[in-house]
């Protein structure tokens, strides 16, 4: 054109690695569902929209040469299959029970269309009770697929990663009922949220939002993440990446009682309900503390196990006591209740837990707390709250005697086997009198990026 064409035109780059697909542009009459006329080629990219949302934009180049477009197409083709870590065929699990049922939805609206795009091949799994993914995995040829993916809530998200990592033990030719040593996932897991908290994929991208999870899938983004086991003297009970004994089970369990109730309305009654009835667990606490080069430790690290008993290197620390809760846990936890996370002080994967113990205290003190976690304060600065940096964690809870005892019975349904209500990554769980938790790290990648160091305000999921 003329120089004042030209001057008007501006130039943008792309770089290849935010781009994950390439198609030839067609025009086609009405009715027509093959060949056409080649216009030229589209450049579909992912798009860093607004602080952690991703989006997908089209970038259309028009050329009406054939032998032109061709090339150009063959070319882009080789250079994005020349980057690693992304999925070409996917093992997809839809759990249609989530949260308001919406998981179906999501799948087929959002995220399936961006997979068809990039051109990866599903295989979907429409989950139709409590432990389908997991008899899938059990019997399903992994090698075939580069990963798996979850459409659901953390309990949904929690047992595929079980049965991801259960099914690593048994094509090593481990024993499955104690796992010490246990080796890693085969395949990464890709989480697409669509439950009530999401904590997981909060935790992952920073946000509830189904597209940029999506995104993160198809662009191959890993990240590896530390996982816990938890287990009784001689058995496995799970693998997961935080849990909750006494409180926060006790929650869960009465919210299970009432599944009649819409999701949130059951979650809130319980909510208010285990509040009002707040008790303390009695119980021991075993922890291993995790070792840290003294010239690495900074100065609240080492007042803090200047209050612990002392010991050798590797020797154990107790305490004993009545506990309103204890948490257990491997990774953040981010949600838009807690925006800093609901333990703040540890990381996707520095191989550690953090074990928050909160002692007996009035109920005006514990709401105190909890809704510190809506805030940017430190909602562990009480006295009746600590928190400590752990390798490992054995609860031992004692049983009840007297006017508590009937109580007891009632909320455990198995007190009679010396079981107890726990939280393990929004499932409910029933363990022995003896609960060993373990962490191990790296255990299995992610799709997502690393928000350890977001900032709060970039935690804008609205869920609840």
């Amino acid at each position: 054109g003329d120089s004042s064409v030209a001057l008007q035109a501006q130039e943008e780059i792309i770089e290849m690695k935010d781009v994950f697909s390439v198609k030839l542009k067609l025009r086609r009459f009405a009715g027509q569902k093959k060949g056409g006329t080649l216009l030229g080629i589209t450049i579909f990219k992912c798009l860093n929209k607004e602080e952690n949302k991703l989006t997908d934009c089209a970038i259309h180049l028009n050329n009406l040469s054939e032998d032109h477009c061709q090339s150009w197409f063959r070319q882009l083709k080789e250079i994005l299959n020349g980057f690693q870590n992304r999925p070409k065929s996917l093992k997809v699990f839809v759990n249609p029970s989530s949260h308001k049922r919406e998981a179906t939805h999501v799948y087929y609206e959002k995220v399936a269309p961006l997979f068809k795009l990039a051109d990866i091949k599903t295989d979907v799994t429409v989950t139709e009770y409590e432990g389908h993914a997991l008899s899938v995995l059990k019997e399903c040829e992994l090698q075939a697929f580069d990963g798996v993916v979850c459409v659901g809530g953390d309990g949904s998200v929690s047992e595929v990663a079980h049965g991801l990592l259960l099914r690593a033990q048994m094509d090593a030719g481990k024993d499955t009922d104690y796992v010490s040593k246990p080796v890693r996932a085969p395949v990464p897991l890709g989480v697409i949220p669509a439950g009530t908290t999401n904590i997981l994929a909060h935790t992952l991208y920073g946000i509830k939002h189904a597209v940029t999870a999506t995104l993160h899938i198809v662009m191959g983004h890993i990240q590896a993440v530390d996982v816990c086991t938890f287990s009784t003297p001689s058995k496995l009970l799970r693998f997961g990446f935080s849990a909750m004994f006494g409180f926060g089970a006790r929650t869960l369990a009465l919210a299970e009682k009432h599944r009649w109730m819409p999701s949130s309305q059951r979650k809130d009654f319980a909510f208010i309900k285990t509040l009002a009835d707040l008790k303390p667990e009695e119980c021991e606490l075993s922890f291993l503390p995790l070792q840290i080069p003294q010239e690495d430790c900074q100065e609240k690290d080492r007042k803090k196990r200047e209050r612990t008993k002392k010991g050798s290197k590797d020797q154990w620390q107790k305490i004993q006591g009545h506990f309103l809760n204890v948490s257990i846990m491997a990774i953040p936890c981010l949600c838009s209740m807690a925006p800093r996370g609901l333990a703040p002080n540890t990381r996707l994967n520095n191989g550690s837990m953090a074990l928050i113990v909160v002692q007996n205290t009035s109920r005006t003190e514990f709401i105190k707390h909890l809704k510190r976690y809506t805030s940017v304060e430190n909602q562990f600065n009480f006295p009746f709250v600590e928190t400590y940096t752990v390798q490992e964690v054995k609860v031992q809870p004692r049983l009840k005697s007297g006017p508590d005892a009937k109580e007891n019975m009632c909320l455990n349904a198995a007190s009679a086997e010396g079981n107890y209500p726990w939280n393990i990554d929004g499932d409910l769980m029933r363990g022995a009198s003896e609960v060993h938790v373990r962490v191990h790290p790296q255990l299995i990648d992610l799709y997502g990026v690393n928000t350890d160091d977001l900032e709060s305000s970039q935690a804008t999921c609205n869920c609840i």
